[in-house]
């Protein structure tokens, strides 16, 4: 099971309190705490826990569903994903789940919050148009404005670092391709340009680079080019799909989903893709990975124990730790800023 196919059950990661070994730390603060999504209570809601996995809390209290959650850059707000008014919306809720508000409030599906770098807008994706379009918004509902206008389909938007920039997928040319815009949606340029699937932008720290998934050789792997769109280069070169890059904090490794052992698989590789690795080596689905803040750690989404579950992994691949342990479906970790 991967990402696309269960968005319903996404959790996000936001640690407090890091408590026992390799998760040392203040109580408090970046990479402390873990916001989630789980069906443990008979449907999605939206819970926090420490980084050691204690203190698992539920936020959410609905009969909808509950997805997505989204730390703003300061920790002190999330975002995320509700159809409890019939349709999916974005919400905002305080980070100890007080003050749960809908900010979208429209007839069409609104998914997928983005926080600015500084924490003043929220992209999200909406359907509101007739079709799936990029939209902004103040980050209190307000101004909601549509980027992209046009008849295709534009969805997976990303922030550059500095907030000047948007990286996005769109299919207006035919098949999928990566395009940049500006901040208000002036200037939309396609990057990829070619008769493949290119998807799954993500910019690095520094906001010089873009790493994203491509199938132009055959099979989807990683490629890597500047930001203009520039010295686009494959970092991977399997038979197998090999997905889902993310960069380290510094900007020095990606961590990607691979299935070229047969299953799916974290690894990670340097910036340059030399020093391919597998961290996660099992027989089952491992998914959905994400850095923490300092770099030392990744959170990711497995089945190894017989349903979806958050676990924790240092960046050698050691120290693999179940934080939910429970019965029901945990997924899609994202770590407090």
């Amino acid at each position: 099971m991967t990402k696309s196919s269960s968005w319903f059950v996404v959790a996000a990661v936001s640690l407090l309190g890091v408590v026992g070994s390799g998760c040392g730390g203040s109580s408090s603060g970046p990479g402390t705490k873990i916001v989630f999504s789980s069906d443990r209570d008979g449907n999605a809601e939206i819970y926090v826990m420490r980084a050691n996995g204690s203190d698992q809390t539920r936020l959410t209290s609905s009969m909808g569903l509950d997805a997505t959650p989204s730390w703003s850059p300061d920790g002190s707000k999330i975002a995320f994903v509700s159809d409890r008014d019939g349709n999916r919306e974005i919400y905002v809720m305080n980070a100890n789940g007080t003050g749960q508000t809908n900010l979208t409030n429209t007839a069409g599906d609104d998914e997928f919050p983005v926080w600015s770098p500084d924490g003043t807008l929220l992209l999200f994706r909406s359907d509101r148009d007739g079709n799936r379009e990029i939209y902004v918004m103040n980050a209190n509902g307000t101004g909601q404005t549509n980027l992209t206008t046009n008849a295709a389909d534009d969805v997976g938007a990303e922030w550059s670092p500095d907030g000047a920039k948007i990286a996005f997928m769109s299919d207006r040319d035919g098949n999928r391709e990566i395009y940049v815009m500006n901040a208000n949606g002036t200037g939309q340029m396609n990057l990829t340009n070619n008769a493949a699937n290119d998807q799954g932008a993500r910019w690095s720290p520094d906001g010089s680079k873009i790493a994203f998934v491509s199938d132009r050789d055959g099979n989807q792997e990683i490629y890597v080019m500047n930001a203009d769109g520039t010295a686009q280069t494959r970092l991977t070169n399997t038979a197998q799909d090999d997905s889902d890059a993310e960069w380290s904090p510094d900007g020095a490794r990606l961590a990607f989903e691979s299935q070229r052992d047969g299953n799916q698989e974290i690894y990670v590789m340097n910036a340059n893709g030399t020093g391919q690795s597998n961290l996660t080596n099992n027989p089952t689905a491992d998914f959905e990975a994400r850095w923490s803040p300092d770099g030392e750690r990744i959170a990711f989404t497995s089945d190894r124990d017989g349903n979806f579950e958050i676990y924790i992994v240092n960046g050698d691949g050691s120290g693999q730790t179940n934080l939910t342990n429970n019965s029901a479906v945990d997924e899609t970790p994202d770590w407090l800023p």
